[in-house]
């Protein structure tokens, strides 16, 4: 099941923090936040839990390591006609992915982490 690097801000971690760990935790690759793409919400059907995503848009700057979390199998890259054509763990693989082709971007100046450092 294909899906891009997610998961949970830790305690005491800033959300571009937790952007940088958990890319480099799923994929092995350091990056350095550019930017907000957009921000998702998505309910995988009746009842469920909705999901919500800041999806941002990061510089790849080293392949650091090839130890990946436990559930993770795997993490390369793909063309988009490649992501397209495997199943896929969210619909919002692709609208994150449109949205970048479409130049979407917003200032990350737009997170405020005020509950880390309330000065």
């Amino acid at each position: 099941m294909l899906n891009q690097p997610a998961g949970h801000v830790e305690n005491g971690e800033t959300l571009q923090q937790a952007v940088i760990r958990e890319t480099l935790e799923e994929s092995g690759w350091q990056v350095t936040p550019q930017a907000i793409l957009g921000i998702y919400a998505f309910t995988p059907f009746e009842g469920a839990d909705t999901y919500h995503r800041v999806c941002i848009i990061c510089h790849a700057e080293q392949h650091i390591t090839d130890e990946l979390d436990p559930d993770i199998l795997g993490s390369d890259w793909f063309t988009r006609e490649q992501i397209e054509a495997l199943p896929q763990r969210s619909p919002l693989i692709l609208q994150c992915i449109n949205d970048y082709e479409q130049g979407q971007t917003h200032d990350l100046n737009m997170i405020n982490n005020r509950h880390i450092d309330p000065n």
